[in-house]
């Protein structure tokens, strides 16, 4: 069975795991600062916080950047719920900006649409979703933004590695990773918010560790808390995977391009019911997924049947995503949006098996399940 991701872990993951457990420290140690130090290095960040999730990286840089009761933020529909619910937990409001129907990403004229609908109240922050790991226009998003007295955060947990016209995803003011199995690298669990602002890599530090700054006028021992923070650190151990992921990343990431390019050469003959989502010009993707745009009703197939169809032939697939604000809680707090970009996405997109450890012939087996699956 493939399945549509799944981790790439070696013996030397193993043993980097394996080395932390036999030291002295599995958590809080010096293995954190490590692989903080690596990741800002990659991404060309000032500053780099590892927490334990990608959803505690979004609530952390959220907090850190002061959003909280009173405020609206704008989250594309097409996201993971996580993006919405981080800016939920700090008490503000979530806005539901549209998507392009083909790349599924906000646009700027999604983001000026949303901002209209904010109705007088504050704008705390705009949260556009690096989907697929495609890179949104992050600077014309970035103007709308300050025009609006917000901040931008970015969902970069796709987008490890990726870049576009306004450089390295990461290496601007605010982006939040994450390190799940299926992300281009994993920590089993993990996330990181990286920044330019010192301020804001200190806030998120101290909130990741229950608010708890150290007081060294009182004592060593002495600690001082201004806020009530959470338990979000990731332990030695799942940095040290990190540490040993990181240092393959590259590879990771040119094995991703050429499955992705390998599909989009065998999809050829499907292009009249399947292609692949569109990629924006300037967006120097590192593949997180591989998402094709079904026309179902000229098929004459359901999704569900077509899944089911590759499940039989031992090919996984999933849906990315059903739109956020067609959830239940959603649409009983903010009642119905009418997004046509969002919508048009979700009844289309289907996410094909992609992960490095795949060879051509898998592509090849997974083009040929579709054809089955779309013309039988």
């Amino acid at each position: 069975m493939l399945p549509y991701g799944r981790q790439s872990v070696d013996e030397d993951d193993i043993a980097a795991v394996t080395a932390v457990l036999r030291s002295d420290f599995l958590t809080t140690g010096p293995m954190v600062a490590a692989f903080e130090r690596a990741f800002a290095d990659v991404v060309g960040a000032e500053h780099a916080v590892v927490c334990n999730s990608g959803t505690a990286a979004l609530h952390l840089a959220l907090l850190a950047h002061g959003v909280g009761k009173g405020d609206v933020c704008i989250v594309p529909s097409i996201t993971f719920l996580a993006t919405a619910n981080a800016v939920r937990h700090t008490g503000a409001e979530v806005a539901f900006a549209d998507v392009d129907p083909d790349s599924g990403l906000m646009t700027p004229a999604a983001l000026a649409d949303a901002l209209s609908r904010a109705d007088g109240r504050r704008v705390g922050a705009v949260l556009p979703v690096h989907l697929r790991g495609e890179v949104c226009d992050i600077s014309a998003l970035q103007a709308l933004t300050e025009s609006a007295g917000a901040v931008l955060i970015e969902d970069a947990a796709h987008a490890l590695g990726s870049s576009g016209a306004a450089g390295m995803v990461g290496a601007g003011a605010t982006a939040c990773f994450s390190f799940h199995p299926v992300k281009t690298i994993c920590t089993g669990e993990g996330g990181m918010v990286t920044t330019g602002d010192p301020m804001i890599a200190e806030r998120a530090a101290r909130l990741r560790s229950h608010g708890m700054a150290l007081n060294p006028d009182v004592g060593p021992w002495a600690y001082e808390m201004t806020q009530p923070g959470f338990n979000y650190r990731l332990p030695d151990i799942l940095c040290a995977l990190g540490v040993s992921q990181l240092k393959k990343l590259s590879a990771f990431v040119e094995r991703r391009r050429a499955l992705v390019a390998a599909y989009r050469a065998r999809l050829h003959n499907l292009d009249a019911l399947a292609r692949v989502a569109a990629s924006p010009a300037e967006s120097h993707a590192a593949p997180h997924l591989m998402i094709v745009l079904i026309d179902f009703e000229a098929a004459g197939k359901t999704r569900a049947e077509v899944m089911a169809s590759l499940r039989d032939q031992g090919v996984g697939s999933q849906v990315h995503y059903i739109p956020v604000h067609s959830q239940p809680y959603y649409q009983d707090r903010y009642g119905d949006h009418i997004l046509p970009g969002a919508d048009a996405w979700y009844a289309r997109c289907l996410s094909l098996p992609l992960y490095p450890a795949m060879t051509d012939g898998d592509v090849d087996k997974v083009v040929s399940a579709l054809e089955r699956a779309l013309q039988g």
